[in-house]
């Protein structure tokens, strides 16, 4: 049989992997019911971060695979960042101007009123 690179873990190691992903939605569902405020967001995030790099790492072979596999990840969640840079910059910037006095009365008009 000849060895083509491919690291091959025991099954018990999958099946730990699996009950950590089990036990960590478990707690996202728990999370979900505890008012933390802006903090609940940040905790399930948190949480799936972990549970996409278990999935990463153990289930796609990433922690034994050779260093472009992981360049190419590494690029991928470069690139993920600045996409989300540009979109919160955009998001972030923007000016919530009031709506004028004008506009008021007129939908008033289009609605069948009388002003």
């Amino acid at each position: 049989m000849s060895d083509n690179g491919a690291h091959v873990l025991p099954l018990k190691i999958y099946l730990l992997i699996f009950a950590a992903l089990l036990a960590l939605t478990a707690l996202t569902v728990q999370v979900a019911y505890v008012d933390m405020g802006f903090m609940n967001t940040v905790v399930a995030l948190g949480i799936a971060c972990f549970k996409a790099t278990l999935v990463v790492l153990y289930f796609m072979h990433l922690r034994y695979a050779a260093s472009l596999p992981k360049l190419f990840w590494v690029a991928g969640l470069l690139w993920l960042a600045i996409l989300l840079g540009i979109t919160m910059s955009d998001y972030l910037t923007r000016q919530w101007i009031e709506q004028p006095a004008g506009w008021a009365q007129r939908s008033s008009i289009d609605a069948g009123t009388r002003p």
